[in-house]
């Protein structure tokens, strides 16, 4: 016979056990829902690749994506680094191109990684590594923030002239409703907007975040942004924040990030719960994006025929779709 002591032990295992179980099958729950194919880049579906044959599909969100790396890297007619705000845009551009120039169809390579890391990426002669895997493709064209490109044409990494080709403006990224009301740069410095924030060191776009900050609340304001909050650890800085800035709020880590107007209206375009907060025209900093071709590119006439297609009537019609602004032509001598 079990003693009164024995079957009070039983019933709290039991318990236990029961406990136990419902926290396994919520941590499923979690996990299945943090872990949504849905959430992760690259987002576009397989329509961001130019590869004529992809071959096996390996592609595990969150462990194995290469979300930023597109075609394939063998032997490639023209090879592309352009500045990963308009990642999107890079599909119908492509498209639009090879219809204009089919004898590329298929043989285009890209990278859509911040413009200062594509400008290492020359430097190193075109090699890369992600994770494990380290592979190299020298570029024909540079596309990226024109500062950048004129920078680099004066180091002889690229080839004047430059080309003008789109703008754009920043926004206030946030998740879809707005819950923390934020209306303006100033509500950045709150003490509970945890805020993704794109790193300097690797991200142009600081530059122009940093100018804006300061037209709305003077250098206090970007400071608190940049050194006060990075401090606590309420501002987190990026290094890709094409991709970690929507990412980072569909998974609750952060309330807000500041990004280029046209990252936030491709988020809103496919779905996904992004928002955005416009900023004030006296507030705001405009970016633009300029292209030249790399010296000692493999394909330069590749490369100029890319560049002349981005002033295209065409060109400029896709990139305002994404609320870009056309200013296509050479930088001013």
């Amino acid at each position: 016979m079990i003693s009164a002591s024995w079957r009070g032990l039983l019933a709290l295992s039991a318990s236990v056990l029961c406990a136990l179980a419902s926290a396994a099958t919520s941590a499923q729950t979690i996990s299945a829902q943090s872990f949504d194919p849905a959430l992760y880049p690259p987002w576009q579906h397989e329509q961001n690749n130019d590869a004529a044959s992809r071959g096996v599909e390996f592609t595990v969100p969150d462990a194995d994506n290469l979300a930023d790396f597109h075609g394939n890297p063998g032997d490639p007619l023209l090879a592309l680094y352009v500045g990963g705000n308009y990642f999107f845009a890079m599909a119908p551009l492509v498209a639009a191109f090879e219809k204009i120039h089919p004898e590329f169809s298929g043989r285009l390579y890209w990278e859509t990684l911040p413009p200062g890391l594509l400008v290492e990426q020359i430097k190193s002669g075109g090699t890369i590594s992600v994770g494990n895997m380290t592979w190299t493709v020298k570029a024909d064209a540079y596309l990226g923030d024109l500062a950048n490109v004129e920078r680099s044409v004066d180091a002889g990494l690229l080839v004047a002239p430059a080309l003008r080709y789109a703008s754009n403006t920043l926004t206030i990224m946030v998740a879809k409703g707005n819950p923390l009301h934020i209306t303006g740069l100033a509500d950045l410095a709150r003490p509970e907007v945890r805020l993704g924030m794109p790193d300097g060191r690797y991200e142009g776009v600081a530059r122009q975040i940093k100018e804006s900050l300061q037209k709305a609340g003077g250098k206090a304001l970007e400071s608190r942004v940049y050194e006060e909050k990075v401090a606590d650890g309420s501002t987190t800085l990026t290094r890709i924040h094409h991709r970690q800035t929507p990412l980072w709020l569909m998974q609750g880590r952060i309330d807000a990030g500041v990004t280029w107007q046209s990252e936030a209206v491709f988020q809103e375009q496919i779905g996904h719960p992004i928002g955005h907060v416009s900023l004030a025209p006296e507030v705001n900093s405009t970016g633009i994006y300029g292209g030249a071709v790399v010296a000692g590119a493999p394909h330069p006439a590749a490369a100029r025929l890319w560049l002349q297609f981005l002033g295209s009537k065409q060109a400029q019609t896709i990139f305002e779709g994404y609320g870009f602004h056309a200013i296509a032509g050479p930088t001013p001598g």
